[in-house]
């Protein structure tokens, strides 16, 4: 089993896919972009994909959304959400550093230490983390804002702990891969999907969050991405909580698919820290379903209700 992911080594990314059950005892390979990790992935260089898909300060991850919604098909096939920290990493003393870089996700969850104990240091923007961190070391900048096994594995002096304007960041990656079947049912999964509304039909969006509502499928995250098409029209990347393999995530996307101009599913996969199913509503188990079908058929069968 081979994993391309989001590097250089050293990386929260390379942190996150440490975690990730899949990737026990699989080769890694580091690859210097997003769309270089998918595109590897698409071409069936690697077996799997490990990017970043969100964060809990600075949101979405553009470039990987627009990848899944827009791309060659891929779908997710499980994910990790690590808790994100960072520190100053320099061989001088706070007073002297004239410029910092880190990767731009990284600078916007560090603005305000930046401003407050930095105001005059010029920040520039690095690939990642890790590649700031060895810009540093090569002496191209004065200090980088990394994890702090990042410091330490590249050898640079922590100046500052904690750095972060917000201290319970998280940063959810996805592993990614192409068509297959999805894990087995965890009792705890995410279901991704990309929907492609009629623009010109009102109430169209409603109509897609009925499909899911009646079913008493919860949205975790909804997002407009536009198609490129003009002004106006957009696609919107749904993550549902619920299974493929569930009758109402069975029936609410068959719904969709008759009301929506398109849809792309992107994967049903374990939700991190997914240690306890979560039971459907009432009247809405596969149970249910199950007997609700068998009554109809009985109906039409000419049997008695």
């Amino acid at each position: 089993m081979e994993f391309a992911y989001l590097g250089p080594r050293g990386t929260f990314t390379e942190a996150a896919l440490r975690r990730l059950p899949a990737a026990k005892g699989a080769t890694t390979v580091p690859m210097a972009s997003i769309v270089e990790v998918l595109e590897a992935v698409r071409r069936g260089e690697v077996d799997a994909g490990f990017v970043p898909i969100e964060n809990s300060q600075e949101g979405t991850v553009t470039l990987t959304v627009d990848e899944l919604v827009g791309g060659d098909p891929l779908v997710i096939a499980g994910e990790v959400v690590l808790p994100v920290t960072f520190v100053l990493a320099s061989a001088k003393p706070a007073a002297e550093i004239a410029t910092v870089a880190s990767h731009p996700h990284a600078i916007a969850q560090t603005r305000g230490f930046l401003r407050r104990e930095l105001p005059n240091a010029v920040v520039h923007q690095a690939l990642s983390t890790a590649q700031a961190a060895q810009r540093v070391v090569d002496g191209e900048f004065d200090a980088a804002v990394c994890a702090p096994f990042t410091a330490e594995a590249v050898g640079l002096p922590v100046q500052a702990f904690d750095i972060g304007d917000n201290s319970g960041a998280e940063t959810r990656f996805v592993h990614v891969v192409r068509p297959a079947a999805p894990p087995e049912p965890s009792g705890n999964d995410i279901t991704s999907l990309v929907v492609y509304i009629d623009h010109d039909r009102v109430g169209a969006l409603l109509a897609v969050l009925t499909e899911l509502a009646i079913r008493g499928i919860n949205l975790t995250r909804i997002e407009s991405r536009p198609t490129g098409e003009g002004l106006g029209r957009y696609a919107f990347f749904l993550d549902c909580t619920g299974h493929l393999a569930d009758a109402r995530m069975g029936e609410a996307l068959t719904g969709l698919r008759r009301i929506c101009a398109d849809v792309r599913y992107l994967g049903s996969y374990p939700r991190d820290h997914s240690d306890r199913p979560v039971p459907p509503p009432e009247g809405l188990s596969d149970g249910d379903f199950a007997d609700a079908a068998a009554w109809l058929e009985r109906l039409r069968s000419g049997g008695a209700a």
